[in-house]
């Protein structure tokens, strides 16, 4: 017996596109927290999520009414996108929260750890396999991850356990999306979840201001609307669209081309958000810093290549697509492949 199985083969010309759409997806990411980072100088963090969800929902509401099928805005699988809406709320807002005491570089790079950590998630909870050079590289990119938090060291931070907790939840949040599989098209989750983490903020920081003091070296996360004007109203439009854009083109690039072609791509974001950092706000990074992104990109690239073998021999993949910080992850489709059998005689 014999068993072959054969999947489309993706036009050159397709990969070339989604490598394109998936590098102006990281680019506009970077502006985006960048657009935040700045912004949260003089603006508390729950405003600036509240409007991005609100721009999501202006968006991506309508759009999801004029495509109709297989999008849809009411779906039974409303709970599992309250869920994901939830820990997207929660830990993005503890990303966030790092930003002032922190280089761009520094949170983004710890941030990075989520595909490490969802891929042993995946392996833990859904029983997926993992071998050995997959075990090797995480072992690389946790290790990248620790020497960019640098712990023990007189500089550590204890803000920068921030990051890495919002990559737990965010791996988390991943795990749920493979419960959802295609049951839901991707622009279904992506409206769902980032337009219920912008509401679930509102509650989330009103009871962190009743429950602790906040202090003057917090004021971003101070429940103050004062600053607030509509002055600013074009400002917030544009980082909601530019966020809404960027994950579009994300989601683009998955759907055009082979996941792992367009996958390692995105460790394009860290490099530019540390230029960015240094030419914006004057943020030299670290040496353990550099160090780390080094270690976590080789990790990162490494595992998405031995996506693509796996791929070519058919067996499921371990590591989530799309770990860009903001966006809510790529759900991925189900690929049809035909399986003939036959006698080796």
């Amino acid at each position: 017996m014999s068993t072959v199985v054969t999947t489309p083969e993706v036009p050159a010309n397709r990969t070339t596109q989604g490598i394109i759409a998936i590098m102006l997806g990281m680019t506009l990411f970077v502006f985006q927290d960048a657009m935040m980072k700045s912004l949260l100088g003089a603006f508390p963090i729950w405003p600036l999520l509240l409007v991005r969800a609100v721009v999501c929902s202006l968006i991506m509401v309508p759009l999801i009414l004029y495509l109709g099928p297989p999008h849809r805005v009411l779906t039974p699988l409303w709970p599992l996108h309250v869920t994901r809406a939830l820990l997207f709320a929660f830990g993005f807002s503890l990303y966030y929260t790092a930003f002032p005491f922190m280089t761009l570089a520094a949170v983004t790079t710890i941030f990075f750890a989520a595909p490490l950590i969802t891929a042993v998630f995946a392996a833990v909870f859904l029983k997926e396999r993992i071998g050995i050079h997959r075990i090797s590289a995480l072992v690389l990119g946790f290790v990248g991850v620790i020497i960019a938090m640098k712990p023990g060291a007189d500089s550590f931070q204890w803000v920068s356990v921030l990051p890495l907790i919002c990559a737990c939840s965010y791996a988390t949040s991943q795990m749920l999306a493979r419960r959802i599989g295609d049951r839901d098209t991707a622009m279904v989750a992506g409206a769902y979840t980032i337009i219920l983490a912008g509401l679930i903020v509102l509650p989330l920081g009103w009871s962190l201001n009743a429950l602790f003091d906040i202090g003057a070296q917090a004021t971003h996360l101070q429940w103050s609307w004062e600053a607030f004007s509509f002055g600013i109203l074009p400002w917030l439009a544009l980082l909601g669209a530019i966020g809404m854009v960027g994950w579009t083109l994300l989601s683009r690039a998955y759907q055009i081309a082979d996941v792992g072609a367009v996958a390692p791509f995105e460790y394009a974001y860290l490099p530019m958000a540390a230029l960015l950092g240094f030419l914006v706000f004057d943020e030299v990074p670290a040496w353990n810093t550099l160090v780390g992104m080094a270690m976590i990109i080789v990790s990162g690239v490494y595992i998405a290549f031995r996506e693509i073998a796996n791929a070519r021999q058919s067996i499921k993949p371990t590591v989530e697509a799309s770990f860009a910080p903001g966006n809510p992850g790529i759900v991925p489709e189900t690929v049809e492949v035909e399986v003939k059998t036959g006698s080796d005689r």
